[in-house]
């Protein structure tokens, strides 16, 4: 199960990001997934609760926005949704050369710091 190292990998970054700006915590990771990016939504999402514990991320909620996968036909331009599993062969003209425009995101989009005992906010978007 790769979730777990994705989630692994993300939760570093955020614990890291947060130490870095002095945050007490985070309260939600923002993360954007593309349809074709092999990511089971359900999955990341428990092995994210698995890799928070005992890092400045623990508690924190993941949100991901799916980017649905979307492809281009070179010869004709005509653009669609590829969908799953990827159908990459022209609708229109059944031209092989195709270029993917979207569909292979994970990135994080956004981090929200937790608020600190005093209730003021840091920075929210790292």
């Amino acid at each position: 199960m790769h979730e777990m190292s994705i989630a692994t990998a993300v939760v570093e970054q955020v614990d890291a990001a947060a130490r870095q700006h002095g945050a007490d915590g985070v309260a939600k990771v923002r993360l954007q997934v593309g349809e074709l990016a092999g990511v089971v939504p359900s999955a990341l999402d428990f092995c994210f609760e698995l890799a928070c514990t005992g890092t400045l991320v623990e508690g924190a909620v993941l949100e991901t926005e799916a980017v649905p996968a979307r492809a281009k036909c070179s010869p004709c331009g005509v653009e669609w949704a590829v969908g799953m599993p990827p159908d990459l062969g022209c609708p229109h003209c059944a031209g092989g050369d195709v270029e993917l425009l979207a569909g292979r995101e994970l990135q994080i989009l956004g981090v929200e710091w937790a608020e600190d005992p005093t209730g003021v906010r840091a920075d929210r978007k790292g």
